[in-house]
């Protein structure tokens, strides 16, 4: 059994009275605060990057939109909506986020506590490393962060692998809340959720931009047929999604195209987990990933909480 990751003391930099106690500038100019900018990531319409905040002396996690999306008004509304949806769920775990700016370009961005660990990705792509109780108390970790979400009103509907990591200290956090679902006092949608499908990405495990929101083969039956009255449960299905990956290393939706996916998670019935996994499952947690994908909602838990409640009586604790 495997332990996640975790950082050497020779990894973590002492503090010097140097650092704490030296002066602030009289005149603070916000485009002169970042600096020592190192790409991270590029994802399909950001990039994130680590840099020195300067006021504070700490190296913190920046995202922006690449480029050619940074004038994109509906993408620059889902940055927005991503860093104060953040900044608003403050629970253990999601990513805390310190601030929201214009660089000297004019163009929006955020910056967020810089967490060095895996994806559950990567995670997932070495599952048998580490034993069924390790990945199921992840998904669980998971579930808190949704079930917070969810009483705040607030539906993630981009849960994915890509979308979980693993911190050194053992923390769980779910990221990207680029694609949630939140309502006004109304009720009403934001006019940015109901997007054309026609020209989604070939890419199963890419985020669809200005098109069907979510990413295909973890998008519940609803998601995928833009129900306007979707609601947490879509998450409990992603959720399931996952699970059953990192249970089996597959997906229970087939095919090799976007329209085959799609009539795959329409329309058939996933092979129970331990029919395929290499490693024992128990038919307790075999019944709780086949609920989560249930076609429909209502057969699904009605709760996160009542899957984190089952997932933890499955695995005894």
């Amino acid at each position: 059994m495997s332990e996640f990751p975790k950082f050497r003391q020779a990894d973590y930099p002492k503090l010097y009275l140097e650092q704490t106690d030296k002066d602030l500038a009289k005149s603070l100019h916000p485009s002169l605060r970042y600096a020592y900018f190192k790409t991270i990531a590029k994802g399909g319409k950001s990039l994130i990057q680590s840099c020195k905040d300067l006021h504070l002396g700490r190296v913190v996690c920046h995202k922006s939109l690449l480029p050619e999306f940074a004038n994109d008004p509906i993408e620059q509304k889902r940055l927005l909506r991503e860093a104060r949806v953040s900044a608003m769920l403050q629970h253990p775990n999601t990513m805390p986020t310190y601030e929201v700016g214009r660089d000297h370009h004019g163009n929006c961005y955020f910056t967020m506590k810089l967490v060095h660990g895996y994806t559950f990705r990567e995670i997932i792509d070495y599952r048998e490393r580490y034993d069924v109780t390790q990945l199921v108390n992840i998904i669980i970790q998971v579930g808190h962060a949704l079930q917070y979400a969810h009483t705040h009103g607030v539906v993630h509907r981009d849960v994915k692998p890509e979308n979980i990591l693993v911190g050194p200290f053992g923390e769980v956090l779910l990221l990207d809340w680029g694609l949630a679902k939140v309502r006004s006092e109304e009720g009403a949608p934001s006019d940015i959720d109901e997007m054309s499908s026609e020209s989604l990405t070939e890419d199963p495990t890419m985020t669809g931009f200005q098109k069907l929101q979510g990413t295909i083969a973890y998008m519940s039956p609803e998601q995928i047929k833009k129900a306007p009255d979707i609601d947490g449960r879509t998450d409990i299905y992603s959720l399931g999604v996952v699970l059953y990956e990192a249970l089996t290393g597959v997906k229970p939706s087939l095919g090799d195209t976007m329209d085959k996916i799609k009539a795959s998670t329409l329309n058939d019935i996933p092979i129970i987990p331990s029919e395929i996994s290499t490693t024992p499952i128990s038919q307790v947690l075999d019944d709780i990933v086949m609920q989560c994908l249930a076609k429909d909602a209502n057969k699904r838990m009605q709760s996160v909480g009542e899957l984190i409640r089952l997932l933890k009586e499955g695995l005894g604790v």
